[in-house]
């Protein structure tokens, strides 16, 4: 069975959050796109839905917070290198989104916090194969210096 990730996040600007998801390489899936609504397709599996905070709003009776004033979720996504963490920072930055602190490099690990338009926060981090299959304990005992 395949599992599916649909991250949910409001946005005051459809149309900006829209350029500026497929600004980054993200597809926009246009099935599933409206006035309401954008499905940006990152790969087969993961998915976010761009949605107006008024259509956020009507699937919960909770109330909706600004996500500039405030953190309710962190979606973080991988990338297949270092190098590709730092090149979708840049491709944020470019694109008008901010930084949420500076990376972090774990040695192992190594990942940005950033914001996207809305101030919904997204991190892209890469990891070590060895950590990610065996933890970082194993990564850490082929001698590599933590960086």
């Amino acid at each position: 069975m395949v599992t599916h990730i649909f991250v949910n996040l409001p946005t005051a600007d459809l149309p900006k959050a829209k350029d500026f998801y497929t600004a980054l390489g993200a597809e926009m899936v246009p099935e599933f796109t409206d006035d309401n609504a954008a499905c940006v397709k990152w790969d087969e599996n993961v998915f976010f839905m761009i949605l107006t905070k008024e259509y956020f709003a009507s699937f919960t009776d909770k109330p909706v917070y600004d996500p500039a004033a405030g953190a309710q979720v962190i979606t973080a996504l991988s990338r297949e290198s270092r190098d590709g963490v730092d090149a979708i920072r840049d491709a944020v930055l470019v694109a008008g989104g901010t930084q949420n602190g500076e990376a972090k490099d774990y040695g192992f690990m190594y990942q940005v916090s950033l914001n996207d338009l809305d101030g919904n926060i997204i991190e892209f981090m890469w990891m070590d194969p060895v950590a990610a299959e065996q933890g970082p304990e194993a990564w850490a005992e082929q001698g590599i210096p933590q960086g």
